[in-house]
């Protein structure tokens, strides 16, 4: 049988790296698991404003760096390329299985986030890479100069573009909705910029080109006239879905897939939590999902001191 471990984390990003820091300081032995490299989607963010006692903004990827050295500093084991297949809840442990082990933990907070939702229109598969992205802080310089589209007008979607507008010429924003879902002050800033469009109560339907994207193909929804606009690159911020599919048949999740907890992070199987974009909620922000993990670290411990 594997070390057993007092806590497993299954996720690397904000919630996961904090109940780490949280589960540490506790003197818990803390295993966390990364599929990738520890970051999640806040290391892919050029730019966050609203992190709180930064009025200058933060750069996503260095504010994530800092806290996987917190908890390093404190204890956490850290094991990245790590991808969970399989957890099998057991009496009073959980074994988490994985392409790189297996392992063993009296408790398991669950943070493994969400990845961006495609399109799944025609081209978009195969121009991936070639100018359709989903995410600009990656990929955006490649685009210096050129006309681009992107797609969704969330926070997301209104941030990634502003950050766009470093590099590009334009910027054609599309939105499925008839209005505008981002926060005023991101509509306010992006709007008065002289090279952005918008496009309400569109989709896209095709993504072109030759070896590379070269348009787009959008429809209204209202008169259902298509159009083509030239466009060099894609960005896609549509939504996303959660990273459960190795929990399925083991804790109830909703009908999208997110994991459903109590106020305490507690899942439908003891021991077991989950914390960050993975969980069931209204609200996904860098800000509760620390909360969350901080929460579901706390509520392991009393869990693991009533063992």
């Amino acid at each position: 049988m594997p070390d057993l471990f007092d806590v497993i984390i299954i996720g690397g990003g904000a919630a996961g790296l904090t109940a780490a820091i949280y589960t540490s300081r506790e003197n818990l032995r803390t295993l966390l698991l990364e599929k990738m490299l520890c970051g999640g989607l806040v290391a892919s963010t050029a730019h966050i404003e609203n992190w709180p006692g930064t009025p200058e903004g933060v750069n996503g990827a260095d504010l994530i760096e800092k806290f996987k050295q917190q908890a390093l500093k404190f204890g956490t084991q850290i094991t990245e390329f790590a991808e969970v297949t399989k957890i099998q809840p057991l009496e009073k442990k959980v074994v988490v299985q994985t392409t790189s082990g297996e392992y063993v933990g009296r408790t398991l907070i669950v943070a493994t986030g969400s990845v961006p939702k495609k399109l799944n229109v025609p081209g978009e598969t195969e121009f991936y890479g070639k100018g359709v992205s989903y995410c600009a802080t990656c990929d955006g310089p490649f685009y210096k100069g050129k006309d681009i589209a992107v797609i969704g007008c969330g926070d997301s979607g209104l941030q990634e573009g502003e950050s766009l507008l470093n590099f590009v010429k334009s910027v054609t924003f599309i939105e499925f909705l008839p209005f505008i879902k981002a926060q005023k002050i991101l509509q306010e800033r992006v709007q008065k910029k002289p090279n952005t469009k918008f496009l309400l109560n569109h989709t896209v339907t095709s993504i072109s080109g030759d070896k590379t994207v070269g348009s787009i193909t959008v429809k209204n929804r209202q008169t259902n006239k298509e159009e083509a606009i030239a466009v060099q690159g894609v960005f896609v911020y549509v939504g996303f879905l959660p990273n459960t599919k190795f929990l399925q048949n083991v804790v109830k999740l909703d009908e999208a897939g997110y994991v459903i907890t109590d106020d305490d992070m507690r899942t439908s199987i003891l021991g077991i939590y989950a914390a960050g974009d993975a969980r069931s909620k209204k609200i996904r922000q860098i800000t509760n999902a620390c909360g969350e993990g901080t929460i579901a670290a706390l509520a392991a411990r009393d869990y693991i001191k009533e063992l």
